[in-house]
C-alpha cells in the first residue's frame, strides 16, 4: 500500500454547496439542467482522490435492524447453556428492560469452513462463506437505545446531527455513475427507527445524502416513483427545465449562498440523470434464472441482488434495510421472531458474497453486517420485575458483527465477550474504530479526511478511532 500523500485541498464550486436536508428519489422532479447535447451540464459527484490506495471502492452495508443476538448467531457460550434458568454469577449489567436468568440458544452451532468459526443454524446458506468472513465478536455502543445506537453505527454520534458515513464517502470518493445517486438506500416496506436521519448529510452539502428507494415491490419501474413524466416530450422538458433554470438563477442571485435554492438545481439535475438509467438497475428480472434462484425471494433477499447491480454499476455506498421500524428487535420470543428474520435474508447474504466474489468484484467491495448493537443473554422480565419472557433485551455492552470483502482477512475472529456474551473484553471495538477500519480499506485515513463547519474541522470519527490491522489482508 502506498505512503499516505498529502491530502489536497478539496476545491467545491457554488452549486455544490447544497442543502442539509437532501431529497429522496420520491421528492426529485423529473428535471434537469442540461448542455446542448442533452446530457446535464455539471457533475454534482465528481470522482474525488483518496488518501492513497485502498482495495474497497464500494461498500454495501447490511443493516439487520433491531438487534441481532449475538448469542445465537456467531458467538456461542456452553457456560450460557450449562446456567440456564440460574441467575449469572454477577450483577446483570444495566440495560433499557430489567433481565433475569440465563436463557440458552435455542439454536445449535457448529463450525464450517476450513478456519473453523461456528455458526448457527440460523444460517445454514451464510455458514457456507465463513472463510470469506471476518466476524468481530467484541463491538460495544454506548446505550441500549435503538435510535441512539442506529445515530451511532450510522454517523459516529448518537446525540448531535452528524453526516451519515455513506454522505462521508460519497462527499470524499464521488460516484462512479452520474445518473445514479452515489449514494441508496434500500428498505421494504417503509422506515426503519429515526428515519432518513440514517442517511443523512447533515452539514455536508445535501447531494450526498442517501436517497432511499422502498423495495417491497417486484415491478422496477415502480419502485421508483415518477421516475418518468408520461405527459412532456424530452424537447418539452427541455424548455420547462431552460425556464426553471433562469428563474432559480435569478432567485439564487437575489439571495447569495442560499444552499436551499442550489440543492433545488443539483437535485434536478440528478433527476433527469435517473430517467435514463434507474428503472435498468433495479431490474433484477434482466439477471439469469439462476442467479435469481440463488438470491433467493422476499424483498430481504431481492434487495440484496440489487445492491450487487448498484455497485455494479458504479454506486458507492449502498445500505439494505432488513426492513422497517426493528424487525430484528426480540422482546419476546427469540426462537420464532430470530428464525423468521434470518430465513428472510440467509440465503440473499450467502448468495451476495459468493456472486461478487464470482464476478471479481468482492475484492474491492466493502461488505458490513450488523444491527445497532446485540442483545442480552439472559430472559427480559416485565417492567415491574415480573413475568419473564423467552425474548432477550437490547444489549450495547457487547455484540457481535461481519465484514466480508475490500480486503478483509476472511476466515477470522476478533475479539471476545465474557462467558456468558454480556461483555465485551478482549480487544474491544467501538463504531468509531470500525469507521476508521472502513475508511482505511477505501483509501482514508481517518483523521485527515475532515470538511470545516461552523469554525472547526469535523471527522466522522471525531476524536477516536484506531484501525483494526489484524483483520486486514
Amino acid at each position: 500500500m502506498n505512503e499516505p500523500e498529502k491530502q489536497m485541498p478539496r476545491i467545491i464550486g457554488r452549486r455544490q454547496f447544497l442543502s442539509r436536508s437532501g431529497m429522496g428519489i420520491g421528492s426529485l422532479a423529473l428535471a434537469g439542467l442540461l448542455s446542448d447535447d442533452g446530457r446535464a451540464g455539471d457533475q454534482p459527484l465528481p470522482a474525488g482522490r483518496t488518501h492513497f490506495d485502498g482495495p474497497a471502492q464500494h461498500v454495501i452495508h447490511v443493516f439487520l435492524n433491531g438487534g441481532m443476538s449475538q448469542v445465537d448467531t456467531f458467538d456461542p457460550k456452553p457456560e450460557l447453556t450449562r446456567r440456564g434458568g440460574q441467575m449469572l454469577p454477577f450483577d446483570n449489567l444495566q440495560t433499557e428492560r430489567k433481565t433475569g436468568v440465563a436463557l440458552p440458544s435455542p439454536f445449535t452451532f457448529a463450525q464450517h469452513g476450513e478456519s473453523g468459526i461456528p455458526v448457527s443454524d440460523l444460517f445454514p446458506h451464510l455458514s457456507k462463506c465463513v472463510d470469506d468472513m471476518a466476524v468481530i465478536r467484541s463491538m460495544h455502543a454506548e446505550l441500549p437505545n435503538h435510535e441512539m445506537s442506529l445515530m451511532l453505527m450510522n454517523s459516529g454520534d448518537q446525540r448531535l446531527v452528524r453526516p451519515s458515513f455513506g454522505s462521508w464517502l460519497t462527499w470524499g470518493m464521488g460516484s462512479e455513475n452520474q445518473n445514479l445517486p452515489g449514494f441508496v438506500a434500500l428498505c421494504p416496506g417503509g422506515l426503519p427507527v429515526g428515519g432518513a436521519g440514517n442517511w443523512r448529510s447533515a452539514f455536508l452539502p445535501g447531494v450526498y445524502q442517501g436517497t432511499l428507494v422502498d423495495t417491497s415491490g417486484t415491478d422496477a419501474s415502480k419502485l421508483i416513483k415518477d421516475i418518468r413524466n408520461e405527459r412532456l416530450t424530452g424537447a418539452q422538458q427541455r424548455q420547462q427545465f431552460d425556464l426553471l433554470q433562469k428563474m432559480n438563477s435569478r432567485h439564487l442571485e437575489q439571495r447569495p449562498g442560499e444552499a436551499a435554492i442550489e440543492a433545488r438545481i443539483q437535485s434536478f439535475e440528478m433527476a433527469f440523470r435517473m430517467q435514463t438509467e434507474a428503472t435498468e438497475a433495479f431490474d433484477v428480472t434482466q439477471e439469469p434464472e439462476h442467479i435469481v434462484k440463488m438470491y433467493g425471494d422476499g424483498p430481504q433477499n431481492r434487495q440484496l441482488l440489487i445492491a450487487r447491480r448498484l455497485v455494479e454499476r458504479g454506486v458507492r455506498f449502498v445500505q439494505t434495510w432488513h426492513g422497517s421500524g426493528q424487525p430484528w428487535d426480540s422482546h419476546s420470543n427469540i426462537k420464532g421472531e430470530h428464525r423468521k428474520v434470518a430465513e428472510q435474508c440467509d440465503q440473499g447474504l450467502a448468495a451476495l458474497i459468493i456472486d461478487l466474489k464470482q464476478r471479481g468484484l468482492l475484492s474491492k467491495t466493502l461488505i458490513l453486517c450488523t444491527g445497532e448493537f446485540g442483545r442480552t443473554p439472559s430472559v427480559e422480565m416485565g417492567q415491574n420485575g415480573s413475568g419473564a419472557s423467552q425474548g432477550r433485551d437490547h444489549n450495547h455492552w457487547g455484540y457481535s458483527l461481519w465484514m466480508a470483502g475490500g480486503g478483509i482477512k476472511g476466515g477470522t475472529i476478533y475479539g471476545a465477550t465474557d462467558e456468558f456474551g454480556f461483555k465485551a473484553v478482549e480487544n474491544p471495538v467501538s463504531v468509531h474504530d470500525l469507521h476508521a477500519t472502513m475508511l482505511h480499506q477505501l483509501g482514508y485515513d481517518h483523521k485527515r479526511l475532515t470538511y470545516r463547519f461552523a469554525g472547526r474541522d469535523f471527522r466522522l470519527t471525531d476524536v477516536h478511532g484506531e484501525v483494526i490491522k489484524e483483520i486486514l489482508i
